[in-house]
């Protein structure tokens, strides 16, 4: 899975399309399925994440040094900080309809992430894009029709355009940064989905 990022799959990520309330409530619909099991859930995304994405692991001094998906999943921390990520989303989802809501609670994520654990923000691009692709394949029924892929899509963009926004308000050198200089740090290609 290692290669290098392509500036138009940046591009194309970073468009954020508006989302209709009709998709605010297919996301609902199916973040309730998922939701139900989100401690599992949220650990079965984490290990995908780590397991494809290795160089993430930096960031968690806890678990940064497990290679192995069984240890990573019986890890108190792992499991810790996979129900704060179903919490934030959760959030997300609840507060759909509340568009001053959401950039409020992605601010504060972005915040946290960008000034005190000085994560490259591209990091999120590949979480919400295997996040993706584990509710697909954990949820194959609600995820099959174009309207929840699309809807979906669609929430991907939004959680990372809002919490990299954060990044944008850090100057130089604070733990934000420009796109094009945390991207070229990770040589690791998106997941696609």
């Amino acid at each position: 899975m290692e290669k290098v990022q392509g500036e138009m799959e940046i591009e194309r990520w970073e468009r954020n399309e508006e989302m209709s309330d009709a998709e605010k409530k297919v996301i609902q619909e199916t973040w309730s399925r998922v939701y139900a099991n989100c401690e599992d859930v949220g650990v079965s995304i984490l290990i995908r994440f780590f397991v494809n994405f290795p160089s993430a692991k930096q960031y968690f001094s806890q678990f940064k040094h497990m290679e192995d998906p069984l240890e990573m999943e019986r890890s108190l921390q792992l499991r810790k900080h996979a129900r704060r990520v179903m919490g934030a989303i959760n959030s997300v989802v609840e507060n759909i309809y509340d568009s001053e809501k959401v950039s409020s609670v992605l601010a504060l994520v972005g915040k946290a992430h960008a000034v005190k654990h000085k994560v490259e923000p591209v990091y999120f691009k590949i979480l919400t894009g295997v996040m993706l692709e584990v509710l697909a394949e954990e949820y194959a029924n609600e995820f099959t029709s174009p309207e929840v892929q699309r809807a979906w899509a669609k929430m991907k963009s939004l959680i990372y355009t809002h919490v990299t926004a954060a990044y944008k308000e850090e100057p130089p050198g604070d733990g934000g940064g420009s796109s094009s200089r945390s991207s070229s740090k990770v040589t690791e290609s998106l997941p696609q989905t």
